[in-house]
């Protein structure tokens, strides 16, 4: 066993995951409970039964909008109404608990949404509010969901990556960096909300906004902007150096890149220097928004990841090799956490075996089993996870509720 095997195994001695997770008016589950062990879990069913709901309820135990990127008001637990063919929201309520482990040592953690009520007297409406609970406390900024739990996720919509436009790259790069930088995930969604003050500005007042505003708006986003792009440069070369050093026996090596102005920027300029010219980007390009024009910046870079034996482009291969490329990733992420941050992420991997080979599957199997992580798996066939006899728990999804096979209730 070499060294990095060695100093992984340290870590993952301690076993880290979700023991207890509850769900109530989630989706299609107006309460779920699951006990867990601390390894593989398969969870199996016919489609639409609501395995992925499970994953995706994991999911918000991390900062942002969970692995569907869906609105709060949209996981809301729909019933069917008596006498008609119509669905009957509940209130705009749900909630996710967990019981996680982290290195042996066991906490509480969790998030709500609250259907809040605007004043009787103001005229603001009804919204919906995410809240954060550790250990019993509310009040906990989404990024501090990320000092106790970490969740790296595979998803069917994710095997699309490589050929479409660039924002969902961008998002799985993102999520790649929040695991290494719990302020990362504060800064994306403030240059968000700075970039549609901007443009909301100069597109309502035709360009003629105030000047000194759109400069102080302008001055905002270069610096967030310069402070994503050094994140995302910092990530993308711990990965690439621990791809180059711990080659795969199986899945493809990668290689990546990042495809943005401000970011290459950075190679060759102190990002004081990038954020003057940033602002005086932005400034110079006011007038492309009266137009519908895109603007230039960290909300159009793109993560470009090559296949290092072919010399080819992601977008290029076929559709399993982007989908081995994309586990390769995973993988490196996976030990790079490891290593860094002291404990082990949980994988959500749904319908994982869709487009792998019966040889690529194993050897993923295999690396959950060697690297001695909890992964979250559903499939429509249990089969093709026989290899995880004994070492795996296997449930069954029906009916709104979720069974150990065999063993009746979970």
């Amino acid at each position: 066993m070499d060294n990095l095997a060695q100093s992984i195994q340290k870590v993952t001695s301690h076993k880290s995951g979700v023991t207890r997770l509850t769900l109530t008016d989630f989706r299609n589950y107006a309460f779920l409970r699951i006990n867990a062990q601390l390894r593989p879990i398969v969870i199996c069913g016919d489609n639409g039964s609501g395995k992925t709901n499970i994953l995706e309820a994991i999911s918000f135990l991390t900062p942002g909008r969970g692995m569907r990127g869906a609105r709060l008001a949209d996981i809301r637990r729909f019933t069917p109404a008596v006498v008609s063919n119509d669905y009957i929201p509940n209130n705009g309520s749900w909630a996710v608990s967990a019981q996680i482990c982290k290195n042996d040592e066991d906490f509480e953690i969790g998030t709500m949404v609250e259907n809040i009520r605007g004043d009787e007297d103001s005229e603001s409406g009804a919204y919906n509010k995410r809240i954060v609970k550790i250990e019993g406390q509310k009040g906990a900024s989404q990024a501090e969901l990320g000092r106790y739990f970490s969740a790296i996720w595979l998803t069917p919509q994710m095997d699309r990556l490589f050929r479409g436009g660039s924002q969902p790259r961008r998002s799985f790069l993102d999520r790649l960096v929040y695991a290494f930088d719990n302020e990362h995930a504060k800064r994306t969604a403030n240059f968000e909300h700075l970039y549609k003050q901007w443009y909301q500005l100069i597109k309502g007042s035709n360009g003629r906004a105030d000047a000194l505003w759109l400069s102080g708006l302008e001055e905002s986003m270069a610096e967030t902007g310069v402070a994503i792009a050094a994140a995302r440069r910092e990530q993308i070369a711990r990965l690439n150096s621990f791809i180059e050093n711990d080659p795969d026996d199986i899945f493809p090596n990668v290689m990546l890149e990042l495809d943005g102005t401000i970011e290459k920027m950075l190679d060759k300029m102190p990002a004081v220097d990038v954020e003057d010219f940033y602002k005086r980007k932005l400034a110079s390009e006011r007038c492309k928004i009266l137009y519908n024009d895109s603007v230039d910046g960290v909300n159009r870079t793109d993560f470009k990841v090559f296949f290092k034996k072919k010399r080819m482009p992601a977008e290029l291969c076929s559709t399993g090799e982007q989908k081995s490329l994309l586990i390769s990733i995973i993988l490196a992420q996976t030990k790079c956490q490891i290593l860094y941050q002291g404990f082990a992420p949980v994988l959500l991997l749904d319908e994982v075996a869709a487009h792998l080979d019966d040889l690529k599957r194993e050897a993923l199997l295999s690396k959950i089993k060697e690297l001695g992580l909890q992964a979250w798996i559903t499939s429509t066939n249990a089969e093709l996870f026989a290899s995880l006899e004994g070492c795996a728990d296997f449930f069954e999804v029906k009916n709104n509720g979720i069974f150990a096979k065999g063993k009746g209730d979970a």
